[in-house]
This record gives C-alpha cells, structure tokens and sequence, in this order.
C-alpha cells in the first residue's frame, strides 16, 4: 500500500475503497485488511489510530509503537487533527455551509456532529434522472470537526445532497444509474488531506493524496457528458 508519511511512531498510507482497516462481525466476506496488509509490508505489528469506512480510501493513520498509542489517539480525540475529504454528490450545493446535525450511535446515544463544507466544482450531464433531463453533482470538500459514525455520509444525506455510491445512505436512483450505465459501485468519498502538529517533534504535518481511480473516472464522464 502507498505509504505518505513514516517516523519511528506513525505510519500514514493511502487506504484504498473497499478494504476494512480491521476485521469486523459486520464484514465476514473479508479476506483482507489493512492491519494485515501493512504488517506483512512493513514487517511489524501496526496499530490503527483512527478509522475510515470501508468503503472510503484515503489517509489512514497508524502507529508503530504500542505504548505510543494513546498519545496519538489523544490528537483525534481532542480535536487536534484536521481531517479534509472530498466527495461527488448528488445536486448543486451551496457555496459553502455547516451541518450541526446530532447522531444517534448503534447504542441509542445521541452525541453532537458537526461538518464544514464547501463546493469546489459542479456539473450538470445529459443523463435523465426521474423527471429531470439532466443530472446534476457537486464536488464537495468536507471537514469534520466529530467524527461520529458515517457523519459525512449522513450528514450530506441529511442536507439532500448524498454521495454518490453511497449505501443505505445514497440515493438509489443515481446510485442504479452509475452502476447499470457505467459499471461503478465506488462510493466517491475520499480522505484527501490531514494536518496536525507532532506531538514529539512540534513539527507542523501536512499530507494531500491524490484521487484514487472512481473519482478520475467520474471527472472524465462529467467532461464527456456535460450538458450545453
């Protein structure tokens, strides 16, 4: 796996869609993880410091050092990590909004959620949707200040403006069309961007990745099909 940024503590990689960061009762069908990918890589116990869904690729966090752990955990626990994602969404967004829309967790918990965005691009491509002749999406930035369970999934379900591929939270007519037209079940959420300060060196850490393949193709076709 592509590996972005590595000291004697953290490693960071690129994880792509569709691979759990550990095993989970949720996923039985699985055969590979990242924790075991990247222990086979690197020849060393990893351990995950934070999560991304299966279903979306991007940066990913580990540690190197189990008594280091807690100290890195502590960075997303307080806050101290900037987490930026892009996305593809259904409609035309607003230029720029917050979501501060409460979660209720698989316990029956209530806990606050809270999400920045902004919109980076739209298009709008001659494929009928439902009584429209055309179909329109945005190519959002995301930043989570929470990070509550599938927030920016329900988060930009809650404000109808859902990501494209997403299940159970998408739309189910773009999300046909992608599929039966064009081949593609990607869920198009990515974790592009991660910033923080080092906890041992005081260094300022930065790190972008580039798009994975789902979100070239998707501005190919936008280039391809778009409406006059």
């Amino acid at each position: 796996m592509p590996i972005h940024y590595r000291d004697d503590d953290i490693v960071i990689i690129d994880k792509p869609s569709g691979l759990l960061v550990h095993r989970s009762d949720i996923a039985r069908d699985a055969r590979e993880f990242a924790v075991q990918l990247l222990r086979n890589q690197l020849g060393t116990h990893v351990y995950p410091v934070h999560r991304l869904d299966r279903k979306t690729s991007g940066l990913l966090m580990f540690c190197l050092r189990k008594e280091v752990l807690d100290t890195y955990y502590s960075l997303f626990r307080d806050r101290l990590v900037k987490k930026y994602y892009h996305a593809i969404v259904r409609g035309y967004t607003e230029d720029a909004g917050l979501i501060d829309y409460e979660l209720k967790a698989d316990d029956g918990k209530v806990h606050e959620a809270i999400t920045h965005y902004r919109t980076l691009e739209r298009y709008e491509i001659d494929e009928p949707s439902g009584a429209f002749m055309t179909s329109r999406y945005s190519l959002v930035e995301l930043r989570p200040e929470t990070g509550r369970m599938h927030q920016l999934r329900r988060h930009m379900a809650h404000i109808l403006h859902p990501i494209i591929g997403d299940r159970p939270h998408g739309c189910n007519k773009q999300n046909r069309i992608w599929k039966h037209k064009w081949g593609m079940d990607t869920m198009l959420l990515h974790a592009n961007k991660m910033e923080f300060k080092h906890p041992v060196s005081d260094q300022d850490v930065s790190l972008t990745v580039g798009y994975p393949e789902a979100f070239k193709f998707s501005f190919k076709l936008f280039a391809l099909r778009k409406s006059s």
